[in-house]
């Protein structure tokens, strides 16, 4: 059963770096997917981005893009979200999830949308103080 687990949060000033990663185990495949959300106090659970394991392309929803990053590291199947010049307004609990990657076009994809993953993270806490 595939199975993931986040690492890495904490707390940082406003303007500060923090990696996040998250750990996949169980079954895992050349196509897996991994997406990364948070939750904020008091709002939805929204997308941040995601990769996929045939090629590690990976998407960043435009309002994070040139602050976050999303990589791989194959030797540990491992997924790190890099966040830098973070903002208050990044404070939130940040999940990973893992599912199959999507195929279109004869290559796999992924898309940060949280209805198609089914392996959860219990989430890691990022605060950012002013």
């Amino acid at each position: 059963q595939l199975q993931v687990a986040e690492s890495g949060g904490g707390s940082v000033q406003s303007g500060g770096s923090l990696r996040l990663s998250c750990a996949a185990s169980g079954v895992t495949a050349d196509n897996l997917a991994i997406g990364w959300f948070r939750q904020a106090p008091g709002k939805a659970r929204e997308a941040v981005g995601c990769i996929e394991f045939s090629d590690d392309s990976t998407y960043i929803v435009p309002s994070m893009k040139g602050r976050f990053t999303i990589s791989r590291d194959n030797a540990k199947n491992t997924v790190n979200l890099q966040m830098n010049d973070l903002k208050t307004e990044d404070t939130a609990v940040y999940y990973c999830a893992a599912d199959t990657a999507l195929l279109g076009g004869g290559s796999y994809y992924c898309v940060a949308n949280e209805n198609l993953y089914k392996s959860w993270g219990k989430g890691t806490q990022v605060t950012v103080s002013s």
